[in-house]
């Protein structure tokens, strides 16, 4: 396995192995995730989080909250039968 250094500013350098694996030119840019003690670099945009920017902003313009659609969304379980009240 692969590993590499980190040097000034944060930068690092991965192998041209992998580089030419994922067809990585000059430039290219990445999306880095932080899960717990592990960073997660992905060349393309991850689709969740875009997903997720998208219902904000949707959220936002109809003035709802995750409070009010969360309360919403169990009361439509609660009357489906698939929640207890």
């Amino acid at each position: 396995m692969p590993t590499v250094k980190v040097w000034g500013r944060g930068q690092l350098t991965i192998p041209a192995s992998i580089r030419k694996e994922l067809k990585l030119e000059e430039d290219a840019a990445l999306t880095v995730v932080k899960a717990g003690d592990v960073l997660l670099m992905t060349p393309r945009k991850l689709v969740g989080d875009a997903v997720a920017k998208k219902a904000a902003r949707a959220m936002k313009q109809a003035g709802l909250t995750l409070d009010a659609l969360l309360t919403d969304l169990k009361k439509q379980r609660e009357r489906s039968g698939r929640l207890r009240p």
